[in-house]
């Protein structure tokens, strides 16, 4: 974890909190793993929240705990990161989609539900949209 710790910091984003790279990341390198309670898609939808993250159509993993630092990664329109699950270890895994430079936010594409559900109701707050509204 230490390592860990040294390669990825969380502090205030445009969205509140993130996770920042404290060094670089080449595209494809491993990032973080997304950690948390495996439960069903029926205790996710009783529980609620917002760092659900579906793994198969039987697995959420509900990473709601703090020790899992992955939850900060917000959504980016244009992501710098990707997640890949690996259902028969039943594990997420964050890795860099395209060079991730030392002090860059690490962002995903949260999909079509999430937006729809949470981002979509108010302005999106990633870079790329913010940067499109101050050239609007």
């Amino acid at each position: 974890m230490n390592s860990l710790k040294k390669s990825i910091v969380v502090k205030r984003a445009n969205s509140g909190l993130g996770l920042f790279a404290n060094k670089d990341f080449k595209r494809g390198k491993f990032i973080i793993e997304y950690i948390g309670d495996h439960i069903s898609h029926n205790e996710a939808d009783i529980r609620g929240g917002k760092y659900l993250f579906t793994i198969n159509k039987e697995v959420v993993i509900d990473g709601k705990n703090r020790v899992n630092i992955a939850r900060y990664i917000n959504h980016g329109c244009d992501p710098n990161a990707e997640a890949e699950s690996d259902d028969d270890e039943v594990k997420i895994r964050i890795y860099a989609k395209k060079n991730i430079y030392t002090g860059d936010e690490n962002t995903l594409d949260y999909g079509k539900e999430y937006w729809e559900d949470h981002i979509g109701k108010k302005d999106c707050k990633c870079n790329s949209c913010l940067s499109k509204q101050k050239s609007d």
